[in-house]
C-alpha cells in the first residue's frame, strides 16, 4: 500500500491593509508600542548635530572662501568684490621675493621628505626588530617630539645653532624640519613593520637571498605605500610650518610661511589672498595624491597616512 500524498499547504500570508483602505469592522488599530517608538526614535535625523557640524564647516571654511574669493578680486579692495580677474596672480609672479620665498619652501620640503624618509625608514626597522628595552625606550623618546609645543623646538633649534656658531640659513632650516618629521615617519612606519609578517621575509632568505636582498625584495615594497603616503605628509607639513622656519631661517631668502608675516605685518596685500590660494590648492592636491594612493597599489581603504588604517 503507498501512502497517500500529503498536499502542501500554502503559508499563510499576513497581507498588510492598502494604504488608503479602511480597516475591517471589528478590527481595532494595533496600539504604539515601545519598541515601534524607540525605532522611530533611533530614525529620527541627529538635526542638532547637523547643526552644529554646520557651523564647524562655516567657521572653519567660511574665512578660507573669503580669501579664495577676494584673490580674483580686481580692485586692491579687501572688502568689496569689483570683479574678477587674474591681476592679484599676476603681481605675485612678478614680485621675486615672495617667488624665491616659494621656491625655498620647495626645496626645504623636498630635502627633508628625503633624508626624514630614509632616516625614518631606518629608525622604523631598528625599532621593531631591535627588540628588549632598549627598543621600548627608543620608541617611547621617538613619541616625544610629537607631543612637545613646536615653538619649544623652535627655540632649543635656534640656541643650539647659535651655540654652535651656525649662522642661520636656509641649511639651518632643513635641519630642523628634518629632525622634527623624523618622527611622524618613524611612527606611521613602525607600525606597517610590525604588522608584516615575518616569515615572508624568513622565507626569503630559507629560498637564499640575503638579509639586504630580503628586505630590498619584500619589505620595502610592501611597506612603499606607507613610505610614499608619509613621503607626502611630510612634504605638506615642512611646506606649511611657520614656527621652525620662523626661528631657523636667515635673513634672505626667507621660506614663503616667513615671508607672508613680515608682508601682513604692514598690512594684508590682495596678493597675499593670491599666495593663500595657491597653498590651498597645492594642499588639496596633496590630499588628493594621499587618497589615491592605495589605490594605485590595489589596496581598498581610506587614507593611508595613519597607523592602524
Amino acid at each position: 500500500m503507498t501512502p497517500r500524498p500529503v498536499p502542501r499547504t500554502a503559508p499563510s500570508l499576513r497581507t498588510a491593509p492598502s494604504p488608503g483602505t479602511a480597516p475591517s469592522p471589528g478590527t481595532a488599530p494595533s496600539p504604539r508600542t515601545p519598541r515601534g517608538r524607540r525605532r522611530r526614535g533611533a530614525d529620527r535625523r541627529p538635526r542638532f548635530a547637523i547643526a552644529v557640524t554646520a557651523v564647524f564647516f562655516a567657521l572653519l571654511y567660511l574665512p578660507v572662501g573669503v580669501v579664495v574669493l577676494f584673490s580674483f578680486n580686481a580692485q586692491k579692495s579687501l572688502t568689496v568684490f569689483d570683479g574678477a580677474s587674474l591681476r592679484w596672480y599676476r603681481a605675485f609672479l612678478r614680485d621675486d621675493a615672495l617667488v624665491g620665498s616659494l621656491g625655498m619652501s620647495l626645496r626645504v620640503s623636498l630635502v627633508a621628505m628625503a633624508v626624514s624618509l630614509v632616516l625614518g625608514v631606518l629608525l622604523a626597522l631598528g625599532l621593531v626588530r631591535g627588540r628588549g628595552r632598549l627598543g621600548s625606550f627608543a620608541g617611547l623618546v621617538m613619541l616625544v617630539p610629537l607631543v612637545t609645543p613646536e615653538i619649544v623646538t623652535g627655540v632649543a633649534s635656534m640656541m643650539l645653532f647659535k651655540g654652535l656658531g651656525i649662522t642661520l640659513s636656509t641649511t639651518t632650516v632643513m635641519l630642523a624640519e628634518v629632525t622634527f618629521s623624523i618622527s611622524y615617519v618613524t611612527v606611521i612606519l613602525r607600525s606597517r613593520i610590525a604588522a608584516l609578517n615575518p616569515e615572508v621575509e624568513e622565507a626569503a632568505m630559507d629560498l637564499g637571498a640575503t638579509r639586504r636582498q630580503a628586505l630590498r625584495l619584500v619589505t620595502l615594497p610592501a611597506l612603499l605605500p606607507g613610505i610614499l603616503a608619509s613621503g607626502v605628509l611630510i612634504f605638506a607639513l615642512v611646506f606649511d610650518d611657520f614656527v621652525l622656519a620662523y626661528f631657523t631661517t636667515g635673513v634672505d631668502p626667507q621660506p614663503l610661511s616667513v615671508r607672508i608675516y613680515s608682508a601682513i605685518r604692514f598690512g594684508v596685500q590682495p596678493t597675499i589672498n593670491a599666495v593663500g590660494t595657491l597653498m590651498l590648492v597645492g594642499s588639496i592636491a596633496l590630499i588628493a595624491f594621499a587618497l589615491a594612493i592605495p589605490r594605485l597599489f590595489g589596496r581598498r581603504g581610506g587614507l593611508d597616512l595613519l597607523p592602524g588604517k
